[in-house]
């Protein structure tokens, strides 16, 4: 009997496990390494923005063709460890799930819309960052709800809903918000989802409902499998967009991405509150961490296949600026600190200066 959230069912694998490996240190406490590893992305994330800036050789070699199998290899990862009875939590927990839904497909493209108007964004960077907030929630917003000590299950109930539907609603939402702007095959776009993101979500269920023995000698390396895929998918665009990223207009394009995903985080935790929702703490947070990350490097695929490549800039931004903050945000939250603490821990530091 395992725990998923605040549910409780039987079978060989809980969906908010992660495959997690528990060993003990030299003091006999138990060593989460899954957790251990979500803690590192961050800082991998930024070193391979580090590495594809100051030596854009070292990932300009990962062509766009690849950018395909990368993205299909983070999806798989996720695939093995969802169970046909996990979506049964979205059916008996409904209003979380919606509010998460609609923060993911309603609030935050208007919000990448007026970031984008309001920073006057340039016409080549505007698409891809629209872009970037019509796609599907990240995978990475299940490790930081988990890191978060939040809802891990609703963040990977939300995850995998936004995710399956995307091959309906991003095209949609694409071309509702800039299809006058560029060309968007709608129908491609779909095709292109459909590919990359729903077949290997569907084989990794398969394989975890029919080939147990093999997933569970598999799972503890597919997260060591989706950090270098989602290394690949960040850095390859970085480097091949080098010139425009450190030129002025790159330089610029950094405020309004932090503007989009400071703004998304803090609507996603506030939402939920309103008083006809009534969410407690626990959703809050894992709503705002899902609204906040949302998949990048999806949409860094669908930028270079229907926009062109240097609308694939603002979404390699996004995976860097949105795995940094929402990783580092979930951490603080798992150290048991809130938000609303800084303003009083400030006041309080400052009264006692005085």
């Amino acid at each position: 009997m395992g725990r998923v959230g605040i549910y409780k069912r039987e079978g060989n694998v809980s969906l908010a496990s992660f495959g997690i490996k528990f060993k003990k240190d030299k003091f006999g406490k138990k060593v989460d390494l899954t957790k251990s590893l979500s803690q590192m992305l961050p800082y991998i994330v930024t070193a391979t923005a580090a590495s594809a800036l100051i030596q854009p050789a070292s990932f300009a070699w990962v062509r766009k063709e690849y950018y395909a199998p990368a993205l299909g290899g983070i999806m798989l990862s996720i695939g093995i460890q969802l169970s046909v009875s996990d979506f049964a939590i979205a059916f008996r927990r409904p209003l979380p799930v919606l509010v998460g839904y609609i923060a993911q497909y309603m609030v935050k493209p208007v919000l990448g819309l007026l970031v984008a108007t309001a920073f006057n964004v340039p016409p080549a960077f505007a698409a891809g960052l629209i872009l970037t907030s019509c796609v599907a929630g990240a995978q990475l917003s299940s490790y930081a709800a988990f890191l978060s000590e939040g809802d891990t299950a609703l963040a990977i109930i939300l995850t995998s809903i936004t995710t399956i539907t995307s091959v309906l609603v991003t095209p949609l939402l694409t071309r509702l918000f800039i299809g006058s702007v560029v060309p968007v095959d709608v129908i491609a776009m779909g095709y292109s989802i459909l590919q990359v993101v729903i077949f290997p979500i569907m084989l990794g269920l398969a394989l975890n409902t029919y080939a147990k023995a093999f997933v569970n000698k598999a799972r503890q390396f597919m997260p060591l499998v989706a950090m270098v895929c989602t290394s690949l998918c960040i850095g390859s665009p970085l480097a091949l967009n080098r010139s425009q990223i450190v030129s002025i207009e790159g330089f610029k394009l950094l405020f309004p991405v932090l503007a989009f995903h400071t703004s998304a985080f803090i609507l996603g935790y506030w939402l939920p509150r309103l008083p006809w929702w009534r969410q407690d703490e626990k959703v809050s947070k894992t709503i705002s961490l899902c609204t906040g990350m949302q998949s990048s490097t999806l949409a860094m695929l669908l930028a270079t296949q229907f926009l062109g490549g240097s609308h694939a800039v603002p979404p390699a931004c996004s995976v860097v600026v949105m795995a940094v903050v929402g990783l580092s945000l979930g951490s603080f939250w798992g150290k048991g600190n809130r938000v609303r603490d800084l303003g009083n821990s400030f006041y309080t530091h400052n009264e006692a200066y005085t």
